[in-house]
């Protein structure tokens, strides 16, 4: 071909190219993968999915992105390293829609993380009337606070005292600090009022006789040690309970005194309760009640912020409606000086109800909202973005969603693709993977037997390919012939939960009963806000586990403590030696295994300790032996391999053995023991979280679609699960939307008919063929498609 009618080279760049990769357990995998197409990434959990796309592609992307900005600016952005990947090449700009749970903080809600919030509060600064001032008026996280005094002016030479005076009007609520809740303590969960100090009349973990936090109040002179805390004279419980900070010598030594309930909120509830201690969680939840803020109702703003309103409506009404209502409501609007601010909010708000979350509302917070829905909501804002040209990368958008939303998220992923995108996609879906232009299948096994491309091309392909999601695509679970009968019920009376309507229902115990229902319909509300997590009820959820670099599955699980002992046992010695966060420790990298060097705004580098090369260990521990391996040896074993090396011979632990069943069972027996877990999915997570719970008391367990990061291969081995449990005696109720457990159950309770306000009504209960012949519902007529009834 002459040059005059050859390509521009720049059309030759429709390729990304990954030559080389290593990150975790990638084996030098190279693929190819089309620009402006939708491709999805499948193979089991822990195949190396997401160390392909997020660690590898979408990493360097983001790498090479920040490295455009200036040095000062790349000092306050998170430092990122250059992934163990020979080539990329044709990367685009990545955005990452992943499903990291929302902040927790009780100050965040769905408006204050969207743009949905700012922008409401600029149309009531503007509109409102009474007017009040700024936007910050109409912030439930600004205070109100005013100041006066002298300043120093430089003027010609001289220097002048001025006075000045400044005030800002906040909409923080001033009694509950804008958090809607207010917290009281009850005294008699404290102390014991019939005892003195020396008697022990503190109750509270860690205030023992004779520690320094009960020495701080016993020999403090402020009250006297031996009297009963009910004798105590007026100014004597004002200084136990209430005193202020005030240093002073108390036995011998300079300290801080406070009293005992400033003192209790400052050290235990400033804290986050999932990421306190068991023991002082439940004395927390024992002492500590949440009422809704007297003052502002729970809507957290002052008094003015909700009595300037539009068209009869408060700012805390705009954000106690239902997303769907409120959208409704802002369409009405009709003032040509803020014009351009209302498109905006309604853009916004139609992107909710689009994207299926029409049923929040703008109030609710975003520690509520599970994986899928924060996912979701993230995408909001790249929804009527006009960026073209850009790689989104998406972890498994159908999670939380039931098969009537998986298609209009669907419908989103090819919208984003159509406007000329690169959309990457990990999913197991099989509705999800049928709308692929490409498709890459990553395995064969997890773990160690995974990070190797099985398959690259077509759908078509991928059916005739023999791997195990090509094998698995077409699977659909039978319903049950028979069904088991329940031993007995668990009543559910007047449910009101969030949007639930005086729910009545009798949940069969000793049976496999799922609940579904589409996204926002009140599964949850119904599960979690009328089955108490209590003695006789486990509940496994899908919150993150809390843990750090240093913690692995055998340290979550207590599978480290028979080990340690087993080895001290063997050895003569004491377990501590055993801990890499203890006394076993390599004193090089205090037993991390990496030496982290922080390089300000470049990324940090991590590089293998070069005394104990990755062991963790000091050298004299790894002399220790038990059943011939070494503590890092075992530490570095999968579960399957450790639940042999503890069942049998010379290092046969029956506890270890146990735990290490549970992980098995749970699908995760390829897992390594010291595997940290901020590296596991979110689907390993729960797993990991059910293991741990399968040696619990209860009767009644209660799991949250524990299909989540399920390969189609491993659905079966969880069904094989809850079989065993119930058939143990166990009752099993699951939020699930995947269709092959709604098969599996043996009772069905149906939420609905749609989302928000309309839903939380229970619109079938019944065995799972009923479900299917009666085709009444949303879920009925699904749940018939997928079984080819």
């Amino acid at each position: 071909m002459d040059a005059a009618n050859a390509a521009p080279a720049a059309d030759s760049h429709d390729l990304i190219r990954v030559h080389g990769a290593r990150e975790n357990n990638l084996k030098d995998v190279s693929v190819e993968i089309p620009k402006r197409r939708l491709t999805v990434f499948t193979g089991v959990s822990g195949s190396g999915k997401s160390s392909l796309v997020f660690d590898t592609i979408a990493a360097e992307s983001q790498r090479l992105i920040n490295e455009t900005y200036s040095a000062f600016v790349q000092g306050f952005m998170p430092s990122l390293a250059r992934p163990e990947v020979d080539v990329l090449d044709g990367l685009t700009t990545a955005i990452i829609v992943d499903q990291q749970r929302m902040g927790a903080d009780p100050r965040s809600t769905v408006g204050t993380a969207t743009d949905a919030g700012a922008m409401l509060r600029i149309l009531f600064s503007r509109l409102g009337t009474p007017h009040l001032g700024s936007p910050k008026a109409f912030s439930f996280n600004v205070a109100s606070i005013s100041g006066a005094g002298a300043v120093t002016v430089e003027r010609a030479g001289r220097q002048v005292k001025e006075r000045r005076s400044f005030s800002i009007t906040g909409g923080m609520c001033p009694r509950c600090e804008g958090r809607g809740t207010v917290t009281d303590l009850d005294l008699t969960q404290l102390y014991d009022e019939g005892k003195s100090l020396n008697e022990g009349a503190l109750t509270v973990p860690g205030y023992k006789a004779g520690g320094w936090n009960h020495r701080l109040y016993a020999e403090s002179g402020l009250m006297d040690p031996d009297k009963p805390i009910r004798s105590y004279t007026k100014r004597e419980l004002a200084d136990f309970l209430h005193r202020e900070p005030t240093r002073m010598k108390i036995a011998g030594i300079n300290m801080t005194y406070e009293g005992l309930i400033p003192r209790i909120q400052r050290s235990m509830l400033a804290k986050d309760r999932e990421g306190m201690q068991p023991h002082i969680r439940e004395f927390v939840d024992r002492a500590v009640t949440f009422t809704v803020c007297p003052d502002c109702d729970g809507t957290r703003l002052t008094e003015a912020a909700r009595s300037s309103k539009i068209a009869g409506i408060s700012i805390a009404d705009a954000c106690a409606m239902q997303i769907s209502d409120l959208a409704a409501w802002v369409r009405e609007l009709t003032e040509p000086s803020v014009a351009p601010l209302l498109d905006s909010v309604r853009g916004t708000l139609d992107s909710f109800v689009e994207i299926g979350l029409g049923y929040l509302s703008l109030d609710r917070p975003s520690g509520t909202l599970s994986g899928g829905e924060a996912q979701r909501v993230k995408m909001i804002r790249h929804l009527g973005s006009s960026l073209t040209d850009v790689t989104y990368v998406f972890d498994e958008p159908s999670v939380g969603l039931h098969p009537h939303d998986v298609r209009r998220m669907n419908g989103l992923l090819l919208r984003l693709r159509d406007k000329g995108n690169t959309v990457l996609v990990v999913e197991h879906k099989p509705e999800v993977i049928a709308i692929a232009d490409h498709v890459v299948d990553l395995g064969p096994g997890a773990g160690t037997a995974g990070g190797t491309v099985c398959y690259e091309g077509d759908l078509a392909g991928l059916r005739t390919a023999g791997t195990l999601t090509g094998r698995h695509l077409d699977d659909r679970a039978a319903l049950k012939k028979t069904v088991r009968e329940p031993t007995g019920a668990l009543e559910i009376r007047g449910a009101t939960t969030h949007n639930l309507r005086g729910v009545d229902v009798d949940i069969p115990l000793g049976v496999l009963t799922v609940i579904t229902g589409v996204a926002g319909s009140g599964k949850s509300s119904l599960v979690h806000g009328s089955i108490p997590a209590g003695d006789h009820v486990v509940s496994v959820d899908q919150a993150p586990i809390r843990g750090s670099r240093r913690s692995n599955p055998a340290t979550y699980t207590g599978l480290l403590d028979p080990i340690r002992k087993a080895f001290a046992k063997a050895n003569g010695v004491k377990p501590a030696l055993f801990s890499a966060n203890s006394e076993g420790a390599c004193p090089n990298c205090n037993g991390a295994g990496v030496v982290y060097t922080d390089l300000a705004m470049m990324a940090g580098v991590a590089t293998t300790c070069e005394e104990c090369e990755g062991r963790r260990f000091e050298a004299s521990v790894l002399r220790y032996r038990l059943g011939g391996r070494d503590i890092s040896e075992v530490l570095a074993m999968p579960v399957a391999e450790a639940a042999e090396f503890f069942g049998a011979g010379e290092a046969h632990t029956p506890a270890a053995h146990r735990i290490l069943g549970r992980l098995a069972d749970v699908g995760l027996g390829y897992l390594t023991l010291g595997q940290p877990l901020t590296t596991l999915s979110g689907g390993e997570r729960q797993r990991l979280k059910l293991a741990t719970h399968m040696a619990d008391k209860g009767g009644v367990y209660v799991l949250d679609e524990p299909t989540t990061g399920l390969h189609l291969a491993d659905v079966d081995q969880l069904l094989a699960l809850l079989d065993r449990l119930v058939d143990s005696g166990k009752s099993v109720i699951v939020v699930e939307h995947h269709q092959a457990v709604m098969a599996h159950a043996d009772w069905i309770i149906d939420l609905g008919p749609g989302a928000g306000h309309d839903g939380g009504r229970i619109v079938f209960e019944g065995t799972p063929a009923d479900l299917v012949a009666a085709r009444s519902t949303l879920t009925g007529e699904h749940l018939a498609e997928y079984v080819g009834a």
